[in-house]
């Protein structure tokens, strides 16, 4: 592995010496495609190293609609905030590594239930398994959203995020749609639905011939990058939805708390205090919508809607969503539905599978005896 380790190396270095321009992008991108090559050998030997099993992570079951990683430095205040919002215990202390399994909840909210996992804080080299860090970041990457909580003395977050994507974590982002499809001859072939600005032709027939691919047909149907490309080619890679909580913020004057707001711009931030609940319910709806979950309240034949515990369910969704939810035969058996709220044209509008339902929407399915 240490040879592996070598070339890895020496390849991140040229990249560093390279100067950055338009010119050299296609040289920059065909050396990640070889360190990205080079570091899924490397992972190969190592689980075959520790027989076979890899890493596992945290076992966590997941339960409720949903499931949220608090992903943050140690000593944050995560452990803080999964105690005020759910009925979890988790020790909570002023140093480092006070949590040292991951600790589940569940956050009850608009007719939701969520679950929130408090996971041990990361530190540089996590990807590597320093800490733990493998495992940890395992369960963030079998989530449905990741909180990255920082405070307002550590907001810088490039260390975590670099840890996060080293570890195939891709934040806010979601797979490109690129279809690489093998071939028993002809070579690899490139045609494109769009205009492509980050790369010629020539260049992802490159980035797939490093990756050992000799026949294939690509279609690029949308504008990508040499990143994108090879994240599609090296695989692995899992898209999660990810906001960022600011903890500590009764801490400093709201003059010192706008450097802290420039440097995370580019991020949905919600700032709150866990220790004194300042915004704690900005961050419960911030979940909650980051989630997109909406709530569809039942409604039986010939009796009242049951406007006391909706059906939650994930948008974009239909009626068919619905009965999905309720029956495995309801799908099959469907003959109408009647909605009343914000997707109906009026009120018990007769809809069918394809209906879009919106939030807070009541709806009665009726189907065949």
């Amino acid at each position: 592995m240490g040879n592996i380790e070598d070339q890895i190396k020496e390849l991140e270095d040229e990249i560093f010496r390279t100067q950055k321009n338009k010119a050299t992008e296609h040289h920059i991108g065909k050396l990640k495609a070889k360190i990205a090559k080079l570091k899924q050998e490397q992972e190969k030997r190592r689980v075959a190293s520790s027989g076979g099993g890899g890493d596992k992570g945290y076992y966590v079951k997941k339960s409720g609609n949903g499931t949220v990683a608090l992903v943050g430095f140690p000593s944050v205040g995560k452990s803080t905030l999964l105690n005020k919002f759910t009925d979890a215990e988790s020790e909570v202390g002023a140093y480092d590594f006070t949590t040292l399994t991951v600790v589940p909840g569940q956050m009850d909210y608009r007719g939701a239930k969520i679950q929130i996992l408090d996971l041990p804080g990361l530190i540089e080299g996590a990807s590597k398994g320093k800490g733990r860090g493998r495992e940890v970041i395992a369960a963030a990457r079998a989530a449905d959203l990741v909180v990255l909580l920082v405070d307002v003395f550590r907001y810088d977050m490039r260390i975590l995020l670099r840890e996060l994507v080293d570890s195939g974590l891709r934040l806010n982002e979601r797979p490109v749609d690129v279809k690489v499809t093998r071939t028993h001859r002809g070579g690899i072939t490139v045609a494109k639905t769009v205009e492509l600005t980050h790369m010629t032709s020539e260049q992802v027939h490159d980035i797939v011939k490093s990756f050992g691919v000799v026949n294939a047909d690509v279609v690029v149907r949308e504008d990508i990058t040499h990143d994108q490309l090879i994240d599609l080619l090296t695989g692995n890679k899992v898209y999660v939805r990810a906001i960022v909580a600011l903890n500590k913020i009764d801490l400093l004057s709201e003059e010192e708390l706008q450097p802290v707001y420039e440097a995370l711009k580019d991020w949905e931030v919600i700032p709150i205090s866990a220790q004194t609940d300042v915004n704690l319910d900005k961050l419960q709806e911030g979940i909650f919508d980051a989630l997109s979950f909406i709530r569809v309240y039942l409604k039986p034949q010939r009796q009242k809607a049951d406007l006391e515990e909706p059906l939650v369910i994930t948008s974009p969704a239909t009626v068919g969503t619905v009965c999905d939810h309720l029956h495995r035969d309801f799908r099959e058996k469907f003959r109408y539905a009647q909605v009343w709220g914000p997707s109906g044209k009026f009120p018990g509008q007769m809809v069918g599978l394809d209906h879009v339902m919106e939030d807070e929407d009541v709806l009665m399915v009726v189907i065949r005896k």
